[in-house]
């Protein structure tokens, strides 16, 4: 059997295994089988919407949606590409298509172009000022596979990276920029770090074989408090975000079951349960439906 004939179990069942085995290696790339990636990219985008009053522009959710399935499954292809030498070192992705060569280069880029002109459409869809922002986080998204080489805070650039939408919905309701979606974005940068320190804990030990950065290797011991402190601080800025459109203490008992949630997840994280963190990182597609459904109860209120 030559290295190439060697897959991961992945791409025998579920979704990938039920595709053409020549698909298998590209769908297995694009992560088609984890959406929870798109999940937490897609709930900025409808937060900022939501608590933008939406405007009768209720089609942006879906347009939003599709840019972020589009725009994820991009980035992991990118990730891949740049990870590729990386990823034939750590047991856990050494068959990833890319490292074991299943997939070409080639047909790699030519896969994140298709997927780009399919974010390229929705843009067509708004205005000029949301797409121009939109944009605006190219340099970014080009620059996050690289952080966790240089800064044991890569959790912190894929925060400014996974939470641009907090500032492309807003614009594409009102037409305008402000305080509400700066609030917003940095309230979900905040988020973002938390959950990505779990989803990290999993892989401390490859990460240490390799020299590969991260928050759950430099916070240690202290993980769990230090994902506790980045959830607060994400409360404290959605907070601040929702009082800037409704300077109302009862606007803020929605977020009582997201904040709820998250404390959850604080209190039950182990630094050393890679498996819990796991399970606690995929629970926060929870999290976000938990603070759009507050947003939007306080977007709708202002109208």
């Amino acid at each position: 059997m030559v290295a190439n004939d060697i897959v991961p179990d992945s791409e025998r069942r579920g979704l990938i295994g039920a595709l053409p085995p020549r698909l298998r290696p590209y769908a297995s790339l694009m992560r088609l089988d984890r959406p929870i990636g798109t999940w937490l990219l897609y709930w900025p985008c409808a937060w900022s919407v939501a608590l933008a009053g939406v405007s009768g522009r209720w089609s942006l959710f879906l347009w939003l949606g599709l840019g972020a399935f589009a725009m994820r499954l991009a980035g992991c292809v990118y990730n891949d590409l740049i990870d590729r030498d990386l990823d034939r070192q750590v047991e856990r992705t050494r068959l990833r298509p890319l490292a074991s060569g299943r997939v070409s280069l080639r047909s790699a880029w030519i896969l994140i172009g298709l997927l780009c002109l399919i974010g390229l459409v929705v843009l067509a869809q708004l205005n000029r000022l949301a797409a121009a922002i939109a944009l605006g986080s190219v340099l970014l998204v080009a620059a996050y596979p690289y952080m966790k080489r240089i800064t044991w805070w890569p959790q912190a650039w894929l925060g400014l990276v996974f939470s641009w939408g907090a500032l492309v919905g807003w614009p594409a309701v009102t037409g305008s920029f402000g305080w509400t979606p700066l609030l917003l974005w940095l309230g979900s940068v905040a988020w973002v770090v938390g959950y990505d320190t779990l989803y990290a804990i999993q892989d401390k030990e490859d990460d240490a074989l390799v020299g590969v950065k991260s928050t759950a290797r430099r916070l240690g011991a202290a993980a769990s408090a230090g994902i506790g402190l980045f959830y607060a601080l994400a409360l404290i800025l959605w907070g601040a975000a929702i009082w800037s459109v409704r300077p109302d203490w009862l606007a803020l008992v929605a977020m009582v079951p997201a904040a709820v949630h998250l404390a959850s997840q604080a209190l039950r994280a182990d630094p050393d349960d890679g498996d819990l963190a796991l399970a606690l990182f995929r629970s926060n597609r929870t999290t976000g439906l938990l603070i759009f459904l507050a947003l939007l109860v306080v977007g709708l209120s202002t109208r």
